[in-house]
């Protein structure tokens, strides 16, 4: 299945491989990893089956036409106006009639968009998530006031239009800044969270916590990860950038011990529930900045047996890399989204100490440029 052309692709910039059949896609994606590779026999990236309608986390920025429209769509690429969009190929389907939903309803409610230059208005964005097994729908309105006096009207409206949302949430932002979430919330409808289950485990998600947005390519990004470390049930693991947990959380039911460790406290908090729920009580969470707990944890000869690791797009640090080579941990599994820093910090692995075994790409973003890659590597 492939996508038809979008309008708006070029002012958009999101879908980079806009035009190319999925086949051509995971080709490109292919070669790349090949060529940052080229002595290693890359083997076929896992792609999908169906690579269309996979975000399953939306947000929309609000402002007006010329014809003063209310409109919803996304910040021109490397700018700040807005290009409108009421359709995506690669946005879940539900998430994208919401977003048009409360679009409409804005006008009804007073709730005018807010505008940076002139800062006035009240609705600035429109985040919603998705969770794949539960179906459960979050809705964020991103606002500058936590006063909304059509409120109780506005919740009526838009649940009857869209029964399967389980919680709506203020959330206060009034930085100037690109980053769409601001530090307060205030729950208005449900709990604040939703549920998803995940490789069999279950997860609790807020506004704020990190999740992958492609849910089906997360459970084979996270499977192959874990079948790369060939776990026996002995032993202890270190869970790096753990986020809310769902790698050592998955990882807990086959090993003796796990430690998770996140810079994130709000991702900590979810992390712990989830350990919880699952009734997981051989899995420890701490919120510490991951190169921080790896220099003490070198300092005091912590022992570990496997290392996930799963950093940013700019990958670890030198302070992470050297504590965890004194550290000797049998085996580490790399995650990364950005394969280029990925190979500078494994070139590093490499030099003291360790071997890779394995490498293989995953298709987690159709149609853009992105690639997740995974590499095991062994203590010589």
């Amino acid at each position: 299945m492939n996508m038809e052309m979008c309008k708006i692709a070029k002012l958009c910039g999101g879908c980079q491989l806009q035009g190319k059949t999925y086949e051509e896609q995971l080709q490109i994606k292919q070669d790349y990893l090949q060529k940052l590779w080229p002595s290693w026999k890359v083997p076929k990236i896992l792609g999908m089956e169906n690579p269309l309608y996979y975000r399953h986390k939306v947000y929309a920025a609000l402002g007006y036409d010329r014809k003063k429209e209310v409109i919803s769509g996304i910040f021109q690429a490397n700018s700040h106006k807005i290009v409108k969009k009421e359709h995506c190929d690669i946005e879940e389907r539900e998430l994208q009639e919401i977003v048009l939903t409360i679009q409409k309803m804005m006008k009804k409610y007073r709730m005018e968009p807010y505008d940076e230059d002139r800062e006035r208005g009240f609705l600035r964005y429109i985040y919603l998530r998705k969770s794949y097994y539960t179906q459960q729908v979050m809705v964020v309105l991103v606002v500058s006031s936590f006063v909304f006096p059509a409120k109780k009207a506005f919740i009526d409206e838009l649940l009857d239009k869209h029964p399967s949302i389980s919680t709506i949430v203020l959330n206060l932002n009034k930085r100037h800044t690109s980053i769409v979430l601001g530090d307060n919330e205030k729950v208005i409808y449900g709990s604040g969270k939703i549920q998803d289950t995940l490789c069999g485990t279950h997860f609790q998600l807020s506004s704020r916590s990190f999740y992958q947005v492609n849910p089906v390519q997360t459970e084979i990004l996270y499977q192959k990860a874990i079948d790369m470390a060939n776990l026996k049930g002995d032993e202890r693991v270190l869970d790096t950038y753990c986020g809310i947990g769902t790698i050592g959380l998955i990882v807990s039911k086959k090993v003796k011990e796990v430690v998770g460790v996140e810079v994130n406290k709000q991702a900590i908090q979810d992390a712990i529930f989830n350990a919880k729920i699952n009734h997981r009580k051989n899995i420890r969470f701490y919120a510490v900045d991951a190169s921080d707990y790896m220099k003490h944890a070198a300092i005091a000869k912590e022992n570990f047996d496997v290392v996930f690791m799963d950093p940013p797009r700019s990958g670890s640090t030198i302070e992470f890399l050297s504590s965890l080579v004194k550290m000797k941990p049998k085996k580490i599994v790399y995650i990364s989204c950005g394969p280029d820093t990925q190979k500078r910090d494994v070139q590093y692995l490499l030099k003291n100490g360790y071997i890779m075994k394995k490498l293989v790409g995953v298709d987690m973003f159709p149609y853009t440029n992105h690639v997740e890659s995974i590499c095991l590597l062994v203590r010589k």
